[in-house]
């Protein structure tokens, strides 16, 4: 059988214009089935048949205390998450959350051209990608680095765009494993563009893909 993910799209701040956009390139990737939702209900019933859960620019408080338990209960248990850019705007007042995806959103400037480093040359989600890629994003910044607790897969080089504020070392996308479940976040994925982009699709599908390999 087709691997199937829980897409889940719900949103209690700011709202992303590509939302359709995303949830249609996922659906076209081709490795898998997607269940689209916004309704935090389908995040409280067994999730036990889904490769992964996809928070894709999710934002705000978007659980409820029982579908909290579920995720925890998933991944711990060798379920895959993915979060794709805003998914790091998400669950600010619960610590899990923070944990599992390893960094949380702080600011980001203008929409706009810049570079990515790839670090990590091997890795289904970077391995398909030029050292240096150029995209066009909001070179999210986070709080604190995921370096340390993650495996930093692409980085910002700030000096290519303008209003960076992380420095010289601006994780980008990375992954991590939680408990017997692998994660795979990606701040890239702004724009409705990003989507049409084979390059990133590629990035997106990779890196989703090696979320959900534990339950393949």
């Amino acid at each position: 059988m087709t691997p199937r993910l829980l897409v889940f799209t719900r949103t209690t701040d700011y709202r992303h214009d590509s939302i359709p956009a995303a949830v249609a390139a996922l659906r076209t990737l081709g490795a898998f089935e997607a269940d689209h939702t916004e309704d935090p209900a389908a995040l409280e019933a067994p999730l036990d048949r889904y490769a992964a859960v996809v928070f894709l620019s999710t934002s705000g408080e978007v659980l409820t205390p029982a579908g909290r338990a579920r995720l925890v209960a998933y991944v711990e248990a060798g379920g895959g998450f993915a979060g794709v850019h805003a998914a790091a705007c998400t669950e600010y007042t619960w610590p899990y959350y923070g944990e599992l995806l390893g960094a949380r959103f702080a600011r980001h400037p203008a929409y706009q051209p810049g570079r990515v480093r790839i670090e990590d040359r091997d890795h289904p989600a970077t391995r398909h990608l030029p050292a240096v890629w150029e995209f066009t994003d909001e070179w999210y910044d986070f709080r604190t680095s995921p370096r340390g607790s993650a495996h930093v897969l692409a980085t910002a080089d700030e000096s290519s765009y303008e209003g960076g504020g992380m420095g010289d070392d601006h994780p980008l996308a990375w992954c991590r494993e939680q408990g017997a479940g692998r994660v795979f976040y990606t701040a890239l994925g702004h724009a409705a563009e990003a989507y049409e982009d084979p390059a990133f699709r590629a990035h997106l599908g990779g890196g989703i893909a090696w979320a959900a390999g534990a339950r393949r």
